[in-house]
């Protein structure tokens, strides 16, 4: 009796852990094989998002591990500095977001644009498509995201040429049609996640008909296991890998935090605290530097299907990460029987729903600058590389903040005798310089000007400059002078 006062909720919370559990594991191997880096990997950081992070407070419901929204920077990472390198960027990380919800800075993620978010995951899944699109044929993707997509049709071509590529492009878009058609199923079928259902199919149906297709290459759990040397900490003085540190903090920050936040919707339990969930998710990725495993984030698909399950409690995130500690200890063979181009076909519709299609259509009727933003920041993640297109998105998104706080309305009164009245109202500031300047300089020379500012809620240094010397100018010997008129 008392073990069930202690845990009023395990029955709910076993179940979900389950369901989270099979929703997981393709999607841990998806990422990681995305990564360019051992499937195991992916598998760890999954035990380690439940077993670590699932058990320190924060978020109660929401569920940790590798996300496709990192895939594209881990590659680049991968690629550019090696695998041994990635431990000591992942460790860096998560000391950094230790160092960040220990300065209560996890609420200031809330501030940032939704706009330079969802621009974000757009890019992100444009580029996972593109490079995932190479992997379900069969074929070796470029590095940048502009040759991804250049790529493609010469890919296609070479595709539809061979045998294998066809075989291999076949066992993706099954994976697809499976996953998108899952869901619609009536009765219990439709509860098994569609992820797991396309993979079992496409594993299934590989080995029915031998069909010649990559399959999974295992190395075994703690074989995979790499943490970072002492040879390796030299890395930490190249700039690029300290920009790299920077965007895996940030990044991982901001879509675990956002992931809280969306959570909070889906559930009436206790609300999330930001800043220790922050420390909670920067716990998580040392653990993973330390392991040599693959940088982890707050998911909304697993943390949905973890609500949507009926979990309760943080027990059921813990508990997801026992199970797939068992299964990658005690089943890695069955790894070795999924089909990569499966795989492949996970993670391009991971990256499709990561494009927000009906939010920007929203938002172009509504919001055109937020749709703006939301598109620059995605092609700049495409065009360039994840940070510097997250830059450049938020740079936009305060230069258009700051032009629409600026509105200043300026009212010309001429009655055709005596003085000119001008009424400036609002903001003024260097932004809307000049729409003043040109009004002010297209008044009549030869009469007098009383320029009324008392309206004005904020006048910059610029602009009361720049008044100042027109007021100077206007006011010469042979013409009437200006008066101002200031609070």
């Amino acid at each position: 009796m008392a073990r069930v006062h202690r845990f009023p909720h395990l029955r709910q919370d076993a179940a979900a852990s389950l369901v989270v559990f099979l929703v997981a594991v393709p999607l841990c191997l998806g990422v990681a094989v995305a990564s360019g880096a051992p499937a195991e990997l992916g598998l760890i950081t999954g035990i380690v998002g439940g077993l670590v992070t699932g058990l320190l407070p924060g978020s109660s419901l929401q569920v940790s591990g590798p996300a496709a929204g990192l895939t594209v920077l881990v590659y680049q990472a991968v690629d550019s500095y090696g695998l041994p390198a990635l431990g000591v960027i992942v460790l860096a990380a998560g000391l950094l977001q230790l160092a960040m919800g220990a300065l209560r800075l996890g609420r200031w993620f809330r501030a940032m644009s939704l706009s330079v978010i969802e621009g974000m995951l757009a890019g992100i899944g444009l580029v996972l498509i593109a490079g995932q699109l190479y992997a379900a044929a069969g074929l070796e993707a470029p590095a940048g995201g502009v040759d991804k997509l250049l790529g493609l049709p010469g890919a296609a071509a070479d595709a539809l040429a061979g045998r294998e590529t066809l075989a291999s492009l076949a066992v993706a878009a099954g994976t697809v049609l499976v996953m998108v058609l899952w869901r619609r199923l009536p009765g219990p079928a439709g509860a098994v996640p569609g992820a797991l259902a396309a993979a079992l199919l496409a594993t299934a149906v590989t080995a029915a008909f031998a069909l010649p297709v990559a399959t999974v290459e295992v190395q075994g759990l703690f074989d995979s296991v790499r943490p970072p040397g002492t040879d390796t900490l030299g890395v930490l003085t190249d700039v690029g890998v300290l920009g790299t540190i920077v965007a895996f903090a940030l990044i991982a920050s901001a879509e675990s935090l956002f992931s809280a936040a969306a959570v909070d919707r889906l559930h009436t339990g206790p609300r999330t605290r930001y800043n220790r969930e922050l420390m909670a998710q920067g716990a998580g990725n040392t653990v993973c530097g330390l392991l040599g495993a693959l940088p982890m984030t707050a998911v909304i698909v697993r943390s949905s299907a973890n609500v949507h399950a009926g979990a309760r409690t943080k027990a059921s995130r813990v508990l997801h990460g026992v199970w797939l500690l068992l299964f990658a200890a005690l089943l890695p063979s069955v790894l070795a029987l999924i089909p990569l181009p499966a795989l492949a076909g996970i993670l391009i519709h991971a990256g499709w729903k990561l494009i927000p299609f009906r939010g920007l259509v929203t938002l172009w009727h509504g919001q055109r600058g937020e749709a703006l933003v939301l598109v620059v920041t995605a092609v700049s993640i495409v065009a360039v590389n994840m940070f510097e297109g997250v830059l450049i998105g938020l740079a936009l998104s305060v230069v258009k903040t700051a032009w629409e706080s600026s509105k200043v309305k300026l009212e010309v009164t001429d009655k055709g005798a005596g003085p000119v009245q001008v009424h400036l109202s609002g903001n003024a500031t260097f932004l809307r310089l000049p729409k003043i300047l040109d009004t002010l300089e297209s008044l009549p020379q030869d009469r007098p000007v009383e320029l009324d500012l008392t309206a004005l809620h904020h006048l910059d240094h610029a602009c009361s400059t720049a008044l100042s010397h027109w007021a100077e100018r206007h006011s010469g010997t042979d013409t009437p002078p200006v008066r101002l008129t200031t609070r």
